[in-house]
Formats: C-alpha cells, structure tokens, sequence
C-alpha cells in the first residue's frame, strides 16, 4: 500500500471545498447529500466546515459488489433522504471514477424537483470518465489506481485510514485484513 494522499493534504483539500462551496451559496440554505457509504467521511469533515443553514440526508448507491473491482448495475435507494423540492442541493460522493454514479443520482434527485443541484467530489479519478459530466467541486485529482482509506474500502475494509492510499495489484483479490 503506497500514501497516496496525507492527512494534512486531506485536511487542506477539504477546506478548499468547504471555501468554494461556501463562496458560491454565502448563507442560502442547503441541502447535503452523501453518497454512501464512501462519501460519510468526508461528510462528517466538510459539514463542520460550512457556516449556512444546512440539512444532510443520505441515498445509497452500489455498483460494485464484494471482490469486484469492475462496474455492475447501480443500484439506488433514496429512502433515507429527506424532501428536497425546491431546495439547493449538494451532492457529495468520494470518487469521480467512470462518473455513471453521479450522473445517475443527479437524474434521480433532478425527478425530486430541488431548485438547484450541485456536486462535490473528494477524488477525480484521471482518464476514467464515461459520461460527458464534470462535477463542480473537486479536492484531489488522482491517478488510475485502486484507491482506498478516508471512507474508500475494498471488500470493506481500509475504509478507517486518515489517509489515501492506492493498492498494489496483489492486494487485491484476496481476503482484506
């Protein structure tokens, strides 16, 4: 396992977040919503940051299943979300990978009637993008590589680490710590 991003970088890109998000609304209220389970982290980080009225709700959304590390059918589950027609919303996630994950809830919050709907991203993965999407707020730019740490996980685990860090191509596949 290599660091690839330190908890101090993290600490400095999720005020960078918190700064642009914060010019951009000034004191309107907003709605946050996290991507589960990987985006809780940085939920908990950036939420302590914005000074504006705010409401925070959750929608699951899975595309990768157990050992996987390759793309299946998204799958999401709004049920812990809370009403957000006509409010501004800011949908959260950890990763920019192939972006079909944001672009596919965006699609599900657009059908909830908000009034605005933006997103931030932790990561950006280089040279995966699938959709012709750009998510408004990005921390880190990274390279391909398996990423976990700071709410990423692998077969759920890593998910704990203060820090990002890539897998090494033997690291996966096998059973996680």
């Amino acid at each position: 396992m290599k660091i690839v991003i330190s908890e101090d970088q993290i600490r400095d890109g999720v005020g960078r977040l918190a700064h642009e998000i914060t010019e951009y609304y000034a004191d309107r209220p907003l709605t946050i919503i996290a991507v589960l389970t990987g985006s809780i982290v940085l939920l908990a980080d950036l939420i302590r940051q914005l000074n504006m009225p705010l409401r925070v709700g959750v929608v699951q959304a899975s595309s990768y299943r157990g050992a996987s590390t390759t793309r299946g059918p998204l799958v999401l589950n709004s049920d812990l979300m809370p009403d957000i027609t006509g409010r501004d919303v800011l949908l959260i996630d950890d990763i920019y990978d192939t972006g079909h994950t944001l672009v596919e809830t965006i699609a599900l919050l657009d059908g909830m009637r908000p009034a605005s709907i933006r997103s931030a991203v932790l990561l950006r993965k280089r040279g995966r993008q699938q959709v012709a999407y750009e998510p408004d707020y990005v921390a880190f730019e990274i390279p391909n590589e398996f990423i976990v740490g700071y709410g990423l996980d692998y077969q759920d685990a890593y998910r704990d680490l203060p820090y990002v860090a890539s897998l090494e191509p033997g690291d996966l596949g096998g059973d996680p710590p």
